[in-house]
């Protein structure tokens, strides 16, 4: 996926625009609308003129599991010791001691660190959110649209694709 604020030639000076052109295709999932403008641009069509609007957007969030003090600190002692492991490598390489010392001082550190960064925000949360969620932005559908000089083009063009 690009960023439509990059394209240059495209909306008004880098402002958020809303997508015009004519629908040549509605799909279900943004894989096959996606697959849609490949079939274009495999065919050599001009897909600069095509754009992707996913339409009836909603957020969803997606619960992973329970969260409990022994989930917390356990994974602020994992990401903690990480990030312990990566900083020693470093202080080990940039100082003229011992590799396995610093490591060890990296690991610990981290560790602490981890624990902190982890166990105080759960803490303020004071139970009333127990659970680990991912947050998605999805589309209920993914229409795809093209410029009307070589809409009806495109459109017979993905007639022929099956999907």
């Amino acid at each position: 996926m690009t960023n439509p604020l990059s394209q240059p030639g495209r909306g008004g000076q880098g402002l958020p625009t809303p997508p015009s052109g004519w629908p040549i295709g509605s799909y279900p999932t943004y894989a096959e609308a996606q697959k849609a403008v490949d079939y274009l641009s495999d065919q050599e069509f001009s897909v600069q003129d095509v754009t992707i609007v996913g339409v009836d957007l909603m957020q969803v969030e997606r619960v992973l599991g329970r969260l409990t003090w022994a989930k917390v600190i356990g994974g602020g002692i994992v990401s903690g010791a990480w990030l312990g492991v990566f900083l020693g490598l470093v202080l080990g390489i940039f100082t003229n001691g011992n590799l396995f010392g610093a490591l060890v001082i990296g690991i610990v550190g981290g560790i602490i660190f981890g624990l902190i960064s982890t166990a105080i925000p759960y803490a303020a949360t004071r139970g009333q959110r127990d659970f680990a969620s991912s947050m998605q932005l999805v589309a209920g559908r993914y229409d795809v649209l093209c410029e009307p000089k070589s809409a009806e083009k495109a459109r017979d063009m993905l007639a022929k694709l099956s999907i």
